[in-house]
């Protein structure tokens, strides 16, 4: 059986039918020739958002103990019921900053859901990754400015997440040049399209108690994918 490289990149439209690649050695090109998020953003489904200011999560709007329409999420999407696509998150983030030498960590950090929601008021456009312009996708982002005016449906907590920042204490500290506060560096966590918000979905994440002296910025990355039925 003869099989046959063609050596060098490919540029090819949708439903062609090509030969394998191969490099200028003869090996079989098997490895991303891109960033795994290339084909996303250069198709124009890849967007993002989050806090564009350092905000204070100093509430407990922004914990798991305010769950309905006063909750504040850190980071979040809602996905209107009228949208004619899911949103695979693949990506989130956190940096967190303590604002005065006494402070109590909210960590660590939740990640909650809801779903049947059509009335959400709140929220804002996502930029999208190709064009860098907020245009593109019906989602709405949270960055910690705006609760979820309009929930039809209560959160409830999903499972823990990797995100982390601030101080690991959640009781009152005071840090001194002897005795620092224990600080945490900013994270991320790889989803990787293993949350899906369909429509009517809402994703947040929240503090499991409420911070004394903390300010965070925060994003969330995701790719519009057209539903099939």
């Amino acid at each position: 059986m003869l099989s046959e490289l063609r050596v060098g990149e490919v540029l090819a439209g949708s439903g062609t039918v090509n030969p394998a690649r191969g490099d200028i050695t003869g090996a079989w090109i098997t490895t991303d020739a891109h960033g795994r998020f290339a084909e996303a953003a250069r198709r124009g489904r890849l967007f993002s958002g989050g806090s564009i200011v350092l905000q204070a999560i100093n509430n407990a709007t922004f914990t798991i103990g305010t769950l309905g329409t006063a909750c504040t999420p850190i980071v979040g999407l809602w996905n209107p019921s009228t949208n004619q696509v899911n949103l695979e998150v693949l990506q989130a983030s956190l940096g967190v900053t303590m604002s005065a030498l006494i402070a109590t960590g909210g960590g660590p950090y939740m990640w909650a859901i809801s779903t049947g929601n059509n009335a959400i008021s709140t929220g804002s456009q996502p930029f999208n990754r190709r064009t860098l312009t907020q245009s593109g996708s019906n989602a709405k982002v949270f960055g910690g400015a705006a609760a979820l005016t309009g929930l039809t449906n209560n959160l409830v907590v999903m499972n823990g997440s990797a995100l982390f920042g601030g101080s690991a204490l959640s009781i009152s500290f005071t840090a001194t040049a002897v005795a620092m506060q224990t600080q945490q560096l900013a994270s991320v966590e790889n989803i990787d399209g293993s949350i899906i918000v369909p429509p009517g979905g809402v994703l947040a994440l929240l503090a499991a108690v409420t911070p004394v002296a903390h300010s965070v910025v925060s994003g969330i990355v995701w790719e519009d994918v057209p539903i099939l039925t």
